[in-house]
């Protein structure tokens, strides 16, 4: 209290009294003096009877909650008068066929919010969809291929969701394959449909190659954590559509904001961000999930949900009355629903539904029914209650008429007890409020504002009731003619009736619709890929109703209950797992990785590895203090052990003849990769390399691997340049292979059997200087057709190949005239390898790489420009950022064919091999002199000296592929030698003359003198002998 005692002036000011009486004149001395002496009072008992600070705020708070209470309900209604009668809002006796409120002029309904979607469509369609194609070559040679992902396979609204919409886009061109973390009865239902249903591993997984899939469609908040796999390198860029019907995340999402748990929402908009577009069914939900809303958000309206629930739910409902609301047998209940979302004109809305409701509820004095009013609005934590009474109240509803309850404690109970439904919000929205459909599944009545998102769904006095948002006599006119008698009237059960069978089917053609044109405008489709047919011409008999007809046969048709909240914590407790292990899943797919920092870091790396293997040189030199004989034992053996291990894998691998390497980019590729003393990785990138793996990092050996751009659209085949980099530092076998990890997740991996049928006739050297490759061209996926070899390769190069190749050839080559022939690759005499799935001598494979750094590089200064100006590349369609590596993945065919090298197929199951096109039948059609190793080696050895002479040609790619070796390197070589050892010469000598003109030679540092004591005893020695 001393800021009240010692901060004020204690004794009455005379001047501020007798200006108090001045002012008052004899008609108001009276007020003026009851006043002074009200300020005296309070004054004295603030003052001088010392009031506690308790007691202080405890007034003023309540002082402001009447306040607050008087602003809410009596500023707006009490000083604005009606127009017809003048009594205020709350009056009593307000006539019930008033017009309207004329309150409005202050504050008008849905006041405060305005929702305006977000324009993704036009932003897909900016960048180029399959929908705004003009002007590509297309093939056909495979359907667009869809991937449907579920966290298992019982039926629910997922699951008739998507058999609806898959069915549709079958229809116009479209392949869907299953994916499910559960089996289920539904899994029949897709095989009926003929679609391909999988099931995941034991570790809930899917060993599949998601590149083979032009979109991933996720459904349900509950699979979310199947996104932990697209979210690596090198899914990351799949297109996903996520659907999200459930709003328990949301729920869970305010807590975390509250609590702050800061990480698990980072977590969150991590995964909604990895998907392409996540689809909502209304408005509301991605106004809940807002908070991770990363801009793709996307709203397909439309949903078999309530319809499915309806009669699922009818037999609980009833258990579960919600909470302050009593009603008996001859109870009329009128639920009054509205909005999920909050705003300032709801309240308003909600008094004008009751002043409504008011002459009808008059109509009941007569009759046996009581009429009881539910208000569903809000949450639990809110004090809409009061708000709701007092309204009611003061509309002359008795007590206990009106009631308010929480949309969180059940609407499901509130709709199935109530008689009709009057849906009490005013506001826009931009989808039927799912309110409503719910209601109209439970066969009750709706009476609606004639909004355009109700009016679009609802006709008047067929399947509900419309009337003008600001028409209070058309309300009150329409409640009149649905209860008759304290009852349903007849047609409006006729109206419920009829609002059931249509909210069953109700926006199907728009959900159908809205997926097709969403996939349209989202995916970038492949130049062998068949254009689907566009949304529009999906058949009307495929968009009237759901799949309802497909689920009739099970009889288990009811899916357990399912807990979204435990689902959202299992996601959440494996995201803390790999926080602590591992964090490469969670890799935002926006997140640029710096390699500035990379290699900062790795230097420092080698640094303190070199310091602490000298420290540790040193400490063995010194004397230890040992422990025990055990402890000291045990050292020992887990030191050899480790050796031992790592020293086993590289002791195979040396004295076998092969090495197979598997080239990958990311961890998306780890479960496709071999453990084997046969088979080696190569990392393209640094990051994303297997832990504990032996496997070689690539860009430590290749530069070039570093830059992203090179690394993306040479592909898999940067590895070769990468291994063939001083080949002799890291690959001492005989024989080199390479297997691409797609070709283990497309099951054409060499088996066990096919491994040694392998190697054996390379220690035989059955077929020579020979290609071994075990995926063939006639069974790719890609060639169903089993097109020849230029014909596919066009198929997959947006129709380019051959052009492309022949440009490539005569900037290679220096060829000034019309080349118009290219290379024979016949069909005819056997198949061809796809894939980098293939093996070749050592001194081959160098041969082979040095005819690819050539055609590389004038293959990149045909498009690098072109290509870094427009983002275009003329091999595929659109951006491609893989444009080389599709052409670079048949180029060993050319070379191996035109180089007289021998082809043998290899049975990836049982090893069988087989000669393909013998080299008999090449006689004739073989380009020899254009693949001899001696034109090759002098083209190499010349780019090698313009590389050296001519600056500017270090712009081309050539130089950064590999060695650059002429004969005027190894006269570098010897010439820097020699000038060191000249250089080292020259400063000896210097060294030498300057000790000379200091004019002396060094001094002796002194003369060993023996002490007196030991000088004594020798002579005594020396006497005692004699």
């Amino acid at each position: 209290m001393g800021s009240l005692e010692t901060g004020l002036v204690l004794k009455r000011d005379h001047n501020l009294q007798r200006s108090s009486s001045s002012r008052s004149s004899s008609s108001s001395n009276s007020f003026g003096f009851s006043g002074q002496r009200s300020r005296s009072r309070f004054a004295r008992a603030v003052l001088f009877k010392k009031m506690d600070y308790l007691q202080l705020i405890c007034s003023v708070a309540v002082f402001f909650f009447f306040v607050f209470f008087f602003q809410i309900f009596f500023l707006p209604g009490s000083v604005i008068e009606d127009g017809n009668n003048g009594r205020d809002l709350f009056g009593r006796n307000v006539g019930a066929d008033s017009e309207g409120f004329s309150f409005l002029k202050g504050l008008d309904f849905d006041e405060d919010l305005n929702f305006e979607p977000l324009k993704i469509i036009e932003k897909f369609r900016k960048e180029g969809g399959v929908g705004n194609e003009s002007g590509v070559v297309r093939f056909g040679y495979r359907k667009p291929r869809i991937a449907l992902v579920f966290t298992d396979l019982w039926v629910d609204q997922h699951q008739i969701l998507m058999a609806t919409v898959a069915t549709a886009l079958m229809e116009i061109g479209y392949e869907i394959e299953v994916f499910t973390m559960e089996n289920g009865p539904a899994r029949a239902i897709w095989r009926n449909i003929s679609v391909t249903v999988s099931t995941a591993d034991n570790d809930m997984t899917f060993a599949v190659d998601w590149l083979d899939y032009d979109a991933v469609l996720v459904n349900s908040l509950n699979a979310a954590g199947f996104l932990s796999c697209l979210m690596q390198d090198p899914f990351k860029h799949v297109p996903v559509v996520w659907t999200i019907h459930e709003q328990a995340l949301a729920d869970q999402l305010r807590q975390y904001v509250s609590s702050g748990q800061s990480e698990l929402i980072d977590m969150w908009r991590k995964y909604f961000s990895r998907a392409t577009v996540v689809v909502f069914p209304n408005y509301i939900l991605p106004i809940v999930y807002s908070m991770c809303d990363p801009g793709n958000y996307f709203v397909i309206s439309g949903s078999p949900e309530e319809a499915w629930k309806a009669d699922r739910q009818k037999a609980l409902v009833k258990e579960n009355i919600p909470p302050n609301v009593e009603y008996g047998p001859d109870d009329f209940v009128i639920a009054v629903v509205g909005s999920q979302l909050s705003y300032r004109g709801l309240w308003l809305e909600h008094a004008f539904v009751l002043k409504a409701l008011y002459p009808l509820y008059k109509d009941f004095g007569d009759s046996s029914s009581r009429l009881k009013i539910i208000i569903s609005t809000g949450d639990s934590t809110s004090n809409y209650s009061s708000i709701v009474e007092t309204i009611a109240l003061k509309f002359g509803f008795p007590k206990d008429t009106v009631k308010h309850v929480a949309v969180d404690q059940n609407i499901d109970t509130v709709i199935d007890t109530a008689d009709l439904v009057v849906y009490g919000s005013f506001l826009e929205e931009h989808s039927f409020p799912g309110v409503l459909l719910k209601s109209m599944c439970f066969e009750k009545p709706i009476v609606a504002p004639d909004l355009p998102a109700t009016r679009k769904y609802v006709s008047d006095k067929v399947n509900g009731y419309l009337f003008p948002k600001d028409n209070m006599r058309a309300l009150i006119r329409i409640l009149l003619q649905v209860v008759s008698n304290g009852k349903l009237s007849v047609s409006a059960r006729n109206v419920a009736s009829n609002g059931k069978h249509a909210a069953k089917n109700l926006m199907v053609s728009e959900s159908v619709d809205g997926y097709a044109s969403l996939l349209e405008n989202i995916l970038m489709l492949p130049s062998e890929v068949a254009l689907p047919l566009a949304a529009k011409s999906i058949p009307n008999k495929l968009k009237t109703e759901w799949r309802w007809s497909l689920f009739e046969a099970i009889s288990d048709i009811h899916s357990p209950s399912k807990d979204t909240v435990e689902s959202v914590d299992k996601i959440e407790k494996l995201f803390d797992h790999a926080t602590g292990e591992n964090s490469v899943s969670l890799i935002s797919p926006n997140e640029t990785f710096l390699y500035s920092i990379w290699e900062e870091q790795k230097n420092m790396n080698i640094a303190y590895t070199r310091k602490n293997r000298e420290d540790a040189e040193l400490k063995d030199r010194t004397d230890q203090p040992r422990g025990k004989w055990d402890e000291i034992y045990r050292s020992v053996r887990r030191i050899d052990r480790t050796l031992h291990e790592r020293d086993e894998g590289e002791l195979e691998r040396t004295g076998q003849p092969l090495c197979i390497y598997e080239p990958y980019f990311g961890a998306g590729t780890w479960p496709f990769l071999h453990r084997t003393s046969l088979y080696r990785g190569i990392g393209l990138s640094t990051r994303g390399r297997r832990p504990g793996a032996d496997d070689v990092d690539g860009p430590s050996r290749l530069s070039l691997l570093n830059n992203a751009y090179y690394r993306d659209v040479l592909g898999e085949y940067g590895a070769f340049f990468a291994i063939a980099n001083r080949i002799d530092r890291i690959h001492k076998n005989a024989w080199i292979g390479f297997q691409s990890w797609r070709a283990t997740a497309h099951m054409v991996s060499m088996s066990k059997t096919a491994e040694k049928s392998l190697l054996d006739a390379v220690e035989a050297r059955k077929h020579g200087d020979t290609l071994y490759f075990w995926a063939r061209l006639d069974k790719d996926q890609r060639n169903p057709l089993k097109q020849d070899f230029w014909s596919f390769c066009d198929a997959i190069n947006a129709g380019n190949c051959r052009s492309v190749f022949l440009e490539t050839l005569k900037q290679m080559y220096g060829i000034k005239h019309n080349l118009t022939s290219l290379p024979v690759m016949p069909s005819s005499d056997g198949t061809w390898s796809v894939m980098h799935s293939w093996a070749l001598p050592t001194k081959s494979f160098l041969e082979f790489v040095m005819f690819s750094r050539i055609f590389v590089d004038a293959l990149d200064a045909q498009f690098h420009e072109d290509d870094q100006k427009t983002g275009l590349c003329s091999l595929g369609i659109s951006k491609d950022k893989h444009c080389y590596s599709r052409l670079l993945e048949l180029l060993v065919n050319v070379w191996a064919y035109h180089s007289a090298r021998r082809m043998v197929y290899v049975d990836p199951e049982t090893g069988f091999m087989q000669e393909q096109h013998g080299l008999k039948s090449r006689r004739g059609q073989m380009w020899i002199k254009w693949f001899q190793f001696s034109i090759l080696k002098a083209m190499d050895e010349d780019l090698a000296e313009e590389s050296d002479t001519d600056r500017s040609y270090r712009r081309r790619l050539w130089p950064s592929t590999g060695e650059i070796a002429w004969q005027g390197t190894y006269e570098k070589e010897r010439n820097r030698k020699i000038r060191e050892k000249e250089k080292k010469r020259q400063q000896s000598e210097a060294k030498r003359d300057r000790r000379n003109r200091r004019g002396s030679r060094q001094k002796p540092i002194g003369k060993y003198v023996k002490p007196v004591a030991e000088a004594t005893k020798a002579n005594a020695t020396d006497f005692a002998l004699r």
